[in-house]
């Protein structure tokens, strides 16, 4: 890869992965608009279209520099472990024990489906 070419990728990793973190930021705050409870749905949103996306990235044929931009810039900026991790933490601080547990199942739960549906989708094009 030429340096030209390299440097692409670098600020096409930067802006794409900015787009994802903002795109992550207003689908959180539109779902916690909706939803005014204590329970992160905010963050599971994000995480479960993030894994459905990412699956169907995944099942694609992409080139390489396509699917570094596409999967890691705009998906890992978009989705959260970091949050959903703290947002339990959080959770279990405030005694919400039943909320803490059910975070981390339905997030796995769901995302490994999100992660089969999205290659499903894939398939079928």
């Amino acid at each position: 890869m030429t340096a030209a070419a390299t440097v692409a990728v670098w600020v096409g990793v930067a802006l794409i992965g900015g787009i994802g973190s903002v795109s992550r930021f207003l689908v959180d705050r539109a779902v916690a608009r909706r939803v005014a409870r204590s329970f992160p749905f905010g963050t599971l949103t994000v995480n479960i279209s993030g894994a459905a996306l990412l699956g169907f990235l995944g099942a694609l044929t992409l080139p390489k520099d396509v699917a570094l931009l596409a999967g890691t810039a705009f998906v890992g900026a978009y989705t959260t472990f970091s949050t959903w991790m703290l947002e339990t933490q959080r959770l279990g601080e405030d005694r919400q024990l039943s909320a803490a547990f059910a975070n981390l199942a339905v997030s796995v739960a769901l995302g490994l489906a999100a992660v089969v549906a999205g290659q499903w989708i894939a398939d079928q094009l």
